[in-house]
């Protein structure tokens, strides 16, 4: 097997996503066990996907902050207090009973600061925890989301579109939902363009091109949602300058066609 044919015939994306077959999930686990750069592009696909969800994080239900601020306190409900140290202060006149008194004092105080500063620590890392929670929930909240809206399995299609210049190495997929029409573009290889240019998307209907949307080719996001489209038999992707209108200028970048 060419593992890197493999690997750019968009399972990668597939598997992660939840949109491959029980077979090619199946398929997929056994050749992992084969092939250390099979895992390594499955891994570096699901830290960009975090990384995108981490800097489109939504904030979370109201639910989720109370949730995680009870599960803290349960988890702390066995706090330590201060002891308290029982003084008398009934007057002595002993010289070693004022220094007696005075370590004591001494000592009162330095047991009433440590359980301060051990609060305030505690305080402080219950804090820290639950922003940490809240961010985690954050997260898995809005890949949950991305995953839910993304693409009926059922109705996905999925089209790898071919870098069109000999020395390129730009490549990319498609994931159409023909049933609700929505289009996701994952970004796999895309080189960075000048700030005056722009990638575009096209879809061909009955041999003409038509815009499903201007992106950068910054490699911020790996998972782009395109303007829909209801049919198609290609899709295109040029360079464009900044801006461009609805009809293509640029070189081609990319390419495939659809195999029905």
């Amino acid at each position: 097997m060419n593992i890197k044919e493999y690997i750019s015939g968009g399972i990668v994306e597939s598997y992660v996503l939840g949109l491959a077959s029980e077979e090619e999930r199946r398929e997929f686990e056994q050749l992992c066990l084969q092939y250390p750069e099979l895992v390594a592009a499955r891994n570096e696909f699901e830290e960009n996907l975090e990384k995108q969800a981490f800097a489109q994080a939504i904030q979370p239900p109201s639910f989720l902050k109370q949730k995680t601020l009870t599960r803290i306190l349960q988890k702390d409900s066995a706090g330590n207090e201060a002891k308290v140290v029982s003084m008398n202060t009934r007057p002595q006149t002993s010289g070693w009973l004022r220094y007696v008194a005075a370590a004591a004092i001494l000592l009162f105080l330095a047991s009433a600061w440590f359980a301060y500063d051990q609060y305030s620590k505690k305080e402080e890392l219950k804090n820290s925890y639950s922003r940490l929670q809240l961010q985690v929930d954050s997260i898995n909240f809005t890949l949950a989301q991305q995953k839910r809206s993304m693409i009926d399995p059922d109705a996905a299609m999925v089209v790898n579109m071919d870098p069109m210049q000999p020395s390129s190495v730009s490549s990319a997929s498609i994931y159409w939902d023909t049933a609700s029409s929505n289009v996701f573009l994952v970004v796999r290889n895309l080189p960075q363009l000048p700030t005056e240019k722009q990638y575009q998307l096209w879809a061909f209907i009955q041999g003409k091109p038509v815009d499903l949307g201007l992106f950068d080719g910054d490699n911020k996001k790996i998972i782009l949602q395109m303007k829909n489209t209801q049919k198609a038999e290609a899709f295109a992707i040029t360079i464009e300058n900044r801006g461009n209108g609805p009809e293509p200028h640029g070189p081609v970048e990319t390419m495939g066609k659809i195999n029905l």
